[in-house]
C-alpha cells in the first residue's frame, strides 16, 4: 500500500515538472479540470464503479480515447463548458453500455 502512494506522489510530481516544461511557467492552477479526464478516462477504459475492477490496457484505451475527443473538440473550437458536457455524456454512455455488458 506504501508503493501505490509513493509511486502516485512520484507520477505527479513528474507530471507537474512536465506540464512547467511545456507550459514555461509554474502556475499551481495549470492542472485544474484534469481529474475529470482521468476518471473519464478510466470510466471509458471500462473499469467498473461497483467493485473498481478494470486493466491497465482499458485505461490506455480510454485515454487514448479522451484524449482524440479533447483534440478534435480543440479543433472544432467547442467552448470549454459544451468539452465537459460531451466527455459527461461520454462517461454516461460507458456506465450504460457496462450495465448493460453485465
Amino acid at each position: 500500500k506504501l508503493f501505490v502512494y509513493t509511486a502516485a506522489g512520484f507520477l505527479s510530481a513528474l507530471a507537474g515538472i512536465i506540464l512547467i516544461g511545456r507550459l514555461n511557467s509554474a502556475q499551481p492552477t495549470a492542472g485544474q479540470g484534469f481529474e475529470f479526464d482521468a476518471i473519464a478516462a478510466v470510466v471509458v477504459g471500462g473499469t467498473s464503479f461497483d467493485g473498481g475492477e478494470g486493466t491497465i490496457w482499458g485505461t490506455l484505451i480510454g485515454v487514448l480515447i479522451i484524449g482524440i475527443m479533447n483534440n478534435g473538440l480543440n479543433l472544432l473550437d467547442v467552448s470549454a463548458f459544451y468539452q465537459d458536457i460531451a466527455k459527461g455524456v461520454v462517461i454516461a454512455l460507458a456506465l450504460l453500455l457496462h450495465r448493460a455488458i453485465r
